[in-house]
């Protein structure tokens, strides 16, 4: 244990170091005379402060000592070592991929709800958490760019609606995949379940094609006199057809015509619009997407344009002028995604982590819009509004 007094030691105080524990006692500026009668009894410190008995730097007559002590007090150097070690282990970093379908500017409010649902939870980008982000505006680089996470090693891939997810699907079924806004997880089969979801993927969803029913509902009391409705859809999302089929269903127990148009560019949405003037609609609903909330202001103008009332599934392109918007909270959503995160980081499976549904609906009604298309609006319709953009 002891390795006996240190040979060719050149200090004012002769040492004697233990080398397993790192400690060294000093033996009061005299050498052990191998004489009995002339030893003195010299004074022992400890320069280690893993050895917490005595403290640092604090002195005791060595003879004072007892060989039991001595053996006492280095068993719980022994002990605390190991600890002390482990306690400066730097904590490990965990490394987040976001995949997001658009340019970051378009998601930027949903990317502070996330990090804020991380901060609550304890994380801090640079610290202990790293996001690792990844645009793009085309659908087929997804799985491309889902591909770079994954040899990157990421602890985990952030899709936030189906769009994303389907990208990181077809590259891993491995990697943990967290949504915040998917539509319809179960009738894509990306989940077996909400309840017990299976495979890697996990998270939040709004109501999906079901949403299509109560947003053409609110979107006929605002224009009562409506006959016809344009729905424009985002081909290259995976629940189009089961949103364009939900609009017909209501469409027809509304007494409505519903007439379809795909929009996957902005050049598609002039098509779109003529379509409706032919069709001579009433109204417009978008299919609320990543790809039709990046496309928000040019989508807003042409309405305002073609004074046509406008619904929408997403409040960003209410804000960008449109007429009105039902839907999940989203920036909810985003924010709540960081606790399956969480959850995961710390040893949970996405296979049993069940789905939770939105429960926060938001209607916001854009009342400057209605004023430019000389729309009167019923009065309980502005009652009923979450948020009124004037």
């Amino acid at each position: 244990m002891i390795s006996g007094l240190l040979t060719g030691h050149s200090g004012p105080e002769p040492v004697v170091f233990c080398g397993a524990f790192g400690l060294r006692l000093t033996l009061n500026g005299h050498w052990p005379d191998r004489n009995p009668a002339r030893r003195q009894a010299p004074d022992l410190m400890l320069a280690n402060p893993v050895c917490c008995h005595l403290g640092w730097g604090e002195r005791m007559q060595f003879g004072q000592l007892k060989r039991r002590e001595f053996i006492t007090l280095l068993g719980g150097a022994a002990a605390a070592w190991p600890l002390a070690a482990r306690a400066q282990q730097p904590a490990k970093v965990f490394r987040i991929g976001f995949l997001g379908f658009g340019s970051a500017s378009t998601w930027s409010n949903r990317v502070e709800a996330l990090r804020a649902g991380l901060r609550d939870l304890g994380y801090v980008e640079g610290k202990n958490i790293v996001i690792e982000f990844r645009w793009t505006e085309t659908i087929e680089q997804l799985p491309e760019l889902a591909t770079e996470l994954v040899r990157m090693n990421v602890d985990l891939i952030f899709a936030p609606s189906s769009t994303e997810v389907e990208g990181a699907r077809q590259v891993t079924n491995a990697i943990p995949i967290v949504f915040a806004t998917h539509a319809d997880p179960v009738g894509l089969g990306h989940v077996a379940s909400l309840s017990r979801p299976g495979g890697n993927i996990t998270g939040l969803s709004g109501s999906g094609a079901d949403l299509a029913v109560k947003a053409l509902e609110i979107l006929k009391e605002a224009v009562p006199y409506a006959t016809r409705f344009a729905v424009f859809l985002t081909p290259s999302a995976p629940w189009h057809r089961s949103f364009s089929q939900a609009a017909k269903n209501a469409g027809a127990k509304l007494g409505v015509q519903v007439h379809t148009a795909l929009v996957q560019t902005v050049e598609d949405l002039d098509e779109a619009f003529a379509m409706a003037l032919r069709e001579r609609v009433d109204g417009i609903f978008v299919q609320p997407t990543s790809l039709s909330r990046s496309y928000r202001v040019p989508t807003a103008e042409l309405a305002l344009k073609h004074r046509l009332p406008s619904m929408f599934g997403v409040k960003e392109n209410v804000e960008a002028g449109g007429l009105m918007s039902y839907a999940p909270d989203y920036v909810d959503l985003t924010r709540r995604a960081a606790v399956y995160i969480d959850k995961i980081l710390k040893g949970g499976k996405p296979a049993d982590l069940p789905i939770e549904l939105a429960t926060k609906y938001l209607l916001v009604i854009n009342v400057a819009t209605a004023k430019k298309l000389e729309l009167n609006l019923p009065w309980f319709l502005e009652q009923r509004a979450d948020e009124v953009i004037e």
